[in-house]
């Protein structure tokens, strides 16, 4: 075994070999340190440095998987002439963590920036899985701009209870009402704790983790087909594989982000959204990601592009089917088949092809999960942006997963100043609610809860569950979760917290809400709304310290995305000095 020398060392010509290129020092320490692992001669003379960025953590247990994935990643950039380098980064556990994922989504996208400015790589893999690790690492990946291909971990298999098909997370939100309505036991409860996860992987229902996985591929960053594959089928691992192979290739094509995420994509991203039944959760994602690779991207936009489009695949919680049935029905890419009069088909994706070319031959399998353009599930099921006096900045509905009569509907409001408040009284006998009202949750948003937590969807009272109501307009500045259905406002900007009308919003006012029209009406006078703000007191903030008193007074509303203003846009690849 000999020492790098003079004469083997090859003179700079990519990104890694500004560490490992030159014949100097600070080359030296560079090679001399990582060679520890054993790493022969060749992996420091020109071969391309791929980063795995994984997000693997057994305290994300949607993930729990991709620290195998990562070795499979590994054989495939090895395989293609690469040398890969595994790199953890926050991982985001949605079941776990507390307050709430999303005030730490933007902490995970800084350590991903960070972790791939500052060492030699020529590209990166994402494993990702879980809600928020898709979009955080996304966005610390566009803030750098390096050929990147998104490796999606997979859903888990079809949960199962007494013979049915269990949605996780969807069944979280039914369980008071099974207990109270339908007089489940605890034993029940348990046997279906046991069986709604009962595989690797994340939700399988069309929820956040989904959604994310569909929006990628969709974005063209992922090989075609990626989206739907369950985790733990062995054609995930293939998957992996082949996208190892294919980010070496990328870097020598110097297939970067930027040349993939321009605003066609997106547009595509949020046609593809509303076929599916998406998540809200998509928006404040997407619009992230745009405001880091530089892609003008409004929320009207989501209204303008895919409110029209119909729903097509049938799942909970906008239908009946699970991820598992989406794959064997054919996946994403006969969705996007049929949509290819709704797209723009010329989209370059990491493979090389365009979006209609990857997609241009796939077949169903059945048509109970995946309708076609001609007869879909439901017309016009894209996001609704609604406008009004409650919500100056913009508010989102899910019109497929909301009852077509609440649609539209006025009533009086029942409010809750915190999410405590309505802990405390929302199972209260002597509540005055009824299924007419309008229930308004506040202090939930980016800066007031801090975070924007998935508690828009609050269960009903348990006076009106037992009468047998099962849905209620609900209005919040807070989000819900992908798995979750419901008449449920959300997003609502400006929030509470920075004094937004919906802080102004007292015990029997009365607000309309009308979808058709993209309306959000507090029916309150404006001399009174300006009585009311002259009152009013900003809550205090809830942190003094470390990263959420940073995020507090640095995270934008909701209708920009929730990113920290100062993370927008991107400061490149390049790192201008060495470590001595």
């Amino acid at each position: 075994m000999k020492e790098i020398n003079d004469n083997s060392v090859k003179s700079p010509t990519s990104r890694s070999a500004e560490w490992f290129g030159k014949s100097d020092k600070m080359g030296f320490v560079h090679r001399s340190w990582l060679r520890n692992q054993g790493y022969p001669d060749d992996y420091f003379q020109g071969k391309p440095v791929i980063g795995i960025c994984n997000t693997w953590s057994e305290l994300t247990p949607c993930n729990g998987h991709l620290r195998d994935f990562a070795e499979v990643v590994k054989k495939g950039v090895m395989e293609a002439g690469g040398f890969p380098l595994e790199f953890p980064v926050t991982s985001l556990g949605e079941t776990i963590m507390r307050p709430t994922t999303m005030l730490f989504r933007n902490l995970a996208a800084m350590d991903t920036e960070e972790t791939i400015r500052a060492n030699p790589l020529d590209g990166v893999v994402l494993l990702t899985g879980c809600d928020k690790t898709t979009p955080s690492t996304l966005m610390g990946a566009c803030s750098v701009d390096l050929p990147t291909i998104v490796v999606p971990g997979g859903p888990m298999l079809n949960g199962r209870f007494k013979g049915e098909c269990l949605g996780s997370g969807s069944f979280n939100w039914m369980v008071k009402e099974k207990t109270l309505v339908e007089n489940y036991t605890a034993e029940d409860i348990l046997e279906a704790e046991i069986g709604v996860a009962r595989s690797a992987g994340h939700c399988m229902t069309m929820g956040t983790a989904s959604t994310m996985a569909c929006m990628v591929e969709a974005l063209g960053l992922t090989l075609p087909g990626a989206a739907a594959i369950p985790a733990v089928d062995a054609r995930k691992k293939l998957m992996a594989q082949l996208s190892g192979r294919r980010i070496v290739q990328m870097v020598k094509e110097n297939m970067k982000l930027s040349k993939i995420l321009n605003r066609e994509a997106f547009e595509n991203a949020i046609v593809v959204n509303a076929a599916i039944g998406g998540s809200t959760n998509f928006i404040v994602h997407l619009l992230a990601i745009a405001g880091r690779i530089g892609v003008e991207l409004k929320l009207d936009d989501f209204d303008a592009v895919g409110s029209k489009i119909p729903l097509l695949v049938n799942l909970k919680p906008s239908g009946k089917y699970l991820m598992e049935d989406f794959f064997y029905a054919g996946g994403l890419p006969v969705v996007i088949n049929e949509l290819k009069n709704h797209l723009h088909n010329h989209a370059i994706t990491v493979n090389g092809l365009t979006l209609g070319e990857n997609n241009s031959k796939p077949v169903c399998y059945d048509r109970k999960v995946i309708t076609t353009i001609d007869e879909p599930l439901q017309t016009n099921a894209g996001i609704a942006v609604l406008k009004g006096n409650l919500c100056e900045q913009g508010a989102v509905i899910k019109p497929s997963a909301a009852t077509v009569e609440l649609m539209k509907h006025g009533g009086r409001a029942v409010v809750f100043e915190t999410m405590e408040d309505y802990h405390a009284r929302i199972d209260d006998p002597d509540l005055d609610i009824d299924a007419d009202c309008v229930i308004v949750l506040k202090n939930v948003g980016p800066v007031g809860y801090p975070g924007m937590p998935e508690v828009g969807n609050v269960d009903l009272p348990e006076k009106l569950l037992r009468k047998g109501i099962k849905d209620m307009i609900r209005i919040s500045d807070g989000r819900m979760s992908g798995t979750a259905a419901g008449t449920v406002v959300l997003h609502v900007a400006p929030e509470s917290a920075v004094g937004g009308t919906l802080a102004l919003v007292k015990d029997g006012d009365r607000i309309e809400l009308d979808v058709e029209q993209r309306r959000l009406h507090l029916d309150v006078s404006e001399e009174e709304l300006q009585k009311r703000r002259v009152s009013w007191k900003a809550p205090a903030p809830v942190a003094k310290r470390g990263y959420v008193r940073i995020y507090i007074e640095h995270v934008q509303q909701a209708h920009l995305g929730a990113d920290l203003d100062l993370l927008q846009g991107g400061s490149g690849s390049e790192v201008t000095r060495d470590l001595h």
